[in-house]
């Protein structure tokens, strides 16, 4: 059994309470009752996507494998991919994942960018729902939101529920930017397309005293780059010029999410130090997120941290 965790050592293997490694890569924290929820990519055997749950943010219980190549299947909309596998019984690649709870339906939604297992050609989102965020996520299936491609990927709930899918598109060089239907369930609207021809994947966004912040890094495989972030007044509409932060790497990590504590409001940059030679080896990396003077956002790193 692991013991309880007082912090966290970035760059370390990081362990369930059970003793395992965690296994949540690319991944989103949900906040329900009472409870954070981890989700994130888990590409060892059949699994896809699991979950890890915690009280503290320090110490995580593995719950469940919720998106697996046996997972249930439900046809939502026509000219939908549901394969859960190749025609040749191999895995999919599911990556960033991201789960958002919907008022109005009572499902937890998932969504994430994926590809057909052999290449990156696919360039699709998938949708999965759920009626608990630790059960097993029904599949919707895949598709090219307007046709277009979709890679990279986060999902964004505003403070009047309006939910918003940010996606890398168009071989990478731009990043889109749609506002979901009202069950989450499809896009509605593509409402902005971003940087045009800057090569930006792995967007991460989180408001803060009514402005929204943007995070992404270039595209550079597995290498690790330095992330640029901009702003914005309003989420669909105009945002800044890209801005450098944080060393020429980001301290050798890629962003995943950003996680705003409940009842503290304190920011926390979730990140990813992959190794691309070995997948399954790759860390984590925390930061929390500190503002400057006008609001500028400030990411220096620190060997440990304790999540308040």
């Amino acid at each position: 059994m692991e013991s309880t965790r007082s912090y966290l050592i970035n760059g370390d293997i990081w362990r369930d309470t059970g003793g395992n490694i965690i296994h949540a890569h690319g991944g989103h924290i949900l906040f329900w009752n009472g409870e954070y929820y981890w989700y994130g990519e888990n590409r060892t055997e059949n699994r896809y996507v699991s979950v890890y749950a915690s009280k503290d943010l320090m110490n995580w219980e593995f719950r469940r494998d919720v998106l697996t190549t046996a997972s249930k299947c439900m046809e939502h909309r026509v000219k939908t991919n549901l394969s859960l596998i190749t025609e040749k019984g191999k895995k999919i690649n599911i990556e960033r994942p991201k789960v958002v709870y919907n008022k109005k339906t009572g499902k937890f939604v998932m969504w994430m960018h994926v590809e057909n297992g052999v290449d990156y050609s696919l360039a699709a989102c998938g949708i999965a729902i759920s009626d608990t965020p630790d059960g097993e996520f029904t599949y919707l299936g895949a598709f090219n939101p307007f046709g277009y491609m979709s890679r990279d990927c986060t999902l964004f709930v505003d403070d009047d529920d309006t939910a918003y899918f940010i996606s890398a598109s168009r071989d990478n060089a731009d990043l889109h930017m749609y506002r979901l239907t009202d069950d989450y369930l499809n896009v509605d609207e593509l409402v902005k397309k971003l940087w045009q021809g800057e090569y930006r994947e792995a967007p991460a966004v989180v408001k803060r005293e009514g402005i929204y912040y943007m995070f992404s890094s270039y595209c550079t495989g597995w290498a690790p780059n330095q992330c640029k972030y901009a702003t914005a007044d309003k989420i669909d509409g105009f945002w800044s010029t890209l801005t450098k932060i944080g060393d020429e790497t980001t301290y050798r990590t890629q962003p995943a999410f950003f996680l705003t504590v409940v009842n503290t409001g304190n920011i926390y940059y979730f990140s990813d130090r992959w190794n691309g030679k070995d997948y399954d080896d790759s860390r984590y990396v925390v930061l929390p997120l500190r503002f400057g003077d006008c609001g500028k956002p400030i990411l220096d790193y620190q060997e440990t941290v304790t999540i308040s």
